[in-house]
């Protein structure tokens, strides 16, 4: 019976790490990213990618992110526990199986088109109404549209824009929207217009992805 409570027990983490990865994807993460990162929390093996700060950085994946490290502690005691007590009788067997039993049954309820699209809805609506707008994350704040995009062009020798001012390269028609530039440790953003261009400025560059392309080129070699 200890083995077999051992073996119910893990299946209950595997669907605790299906539903988590499920509920993370409905708020807009990648479904690889969000397996990887809810497996690390849970594990404690604090992976420090920069994928991770996509889940810091959301304030409903911070609540999921909290849950998964405390039930991970939670489950390595339980383990040990019952690894301990392989031979005793006291295993609440049946009472674990129906635990796992209704976990399966939330997985396959999640993975409905109905309730994806509810609870992504949910999510989103959640996100808007009960957190400042400062603490969204920029996907979320300004990539509210198919061809909304945000860029970090980097200025490097060979650019044609150097010595040149924003002003003389973008038409006040266009659709983009210069945030401002940082040279170094200088956050320049009141003058960020009639600013000579140099070397090494990166410009944080927001508004239409192809009116962006057009004028700075693909925004997928920029961002390597």
């Amino acid at each position: 019976m200890g083995v077999l409570f051992i073996l119910i027990y893990l299946g209950i983490v595997l669907a605790v790490i299906e539903i988590n990865s499920l509920l993370f994807s409905y708020t807009g993460l990648d479904k690889h990213v969000a397996r990887f990162q809810v497996i690390s929390m849970l594990t404690g093996t604090g992976f420090t990618t920069g994928e991770s700060e996509l889940i810091i950085d959301h304030p409903i994946r911070r609540r999921l992110g909290a849950f998964l490290i405390l039930f991970g502690a939670f489950s390595l005691a339980v383990i040990i526990s019952a690894i301990s007590n392989l031979l005793s009788d006291e295993f609440y067997t049946t009472k674990i199986s129906i635990a796992a039993v209704v976990l399966i049954i939330i997985i396959f309820m999640l993975k409905m088109p109905q309730i994806k699209s509810f609870l992504s809805e949910k999510l989103e609506h959640e996100l808007e109404e009960h957190f400042d707008f400062r603490d969204l994350p920029i996907r979320d704040a300004l990539l509210t549209d198919e061809s909304d995009q945000i860029l970090d062009y980097f200025i490097d020798e060979s650019c044609q824009f150097i010595g040149k001012e924003l002003r003389n390269i973008i038409e006040e028609d266009a659709d983009i929207l210069v945030l401002y530039i940082q040279r170094g440790d200088l956050k320049i953003r009141k003058d960020r217009l009639v600013t000579v261009i140099q070397e090494g400025d990166h410009i944080i560059i927001y508004g239409d992805e192809n009116a962006i392309e057009e004028k700075f080129g693909p925004i997928e070699y920029q961002q390597k």
